[in-house]
């Protein structure tokens, strides 16, 4: 059995958060990682809610935030699975707050 390179927390994490938010369908487990992907200014108005199939349902503040960030999918599914880890997150589910 080959022995895997040691993994920093930063890099384990993540991964780990959604693990738990897909087995237990709570999409809290994510927001540290959502708002690491997004930034401040999107995690202000935006909440990640349930992560369920590959499809996390994110909460927004506003009809306006939902469309900006429908826009804007495929940058944000490569940021989170940048930290995630390829196809923990395949789609954006955008709902009002």
């Amino acid at each position: 059995m080959a022995r895997r390179d040691p993994q920093t927390l930063d890099q384990l994490l993540p991964r780990v958060l959604a693990r738990l938010a897909e087995q237990s369908g709570k999409g809290r487990a994510l927001v540290p990682v959502w708002n690491a992907s997004v930034g401040a200014h999107i995690a202000k108005h935006t909440r990640p809610h349930t992560l369920e199939g590959g499809t996390l349902v994110v909460t927004v503040a506003s009809a306006e935030w939902a469309h900006t960030l429908s826009r804007q999918e495929a940058s944000l599914l490569e940021q989170l699975n940048t930290r995630l880890g390829a196809g923990a997150v395949t789609a954006l589910v955008f709902r009002l707050d």
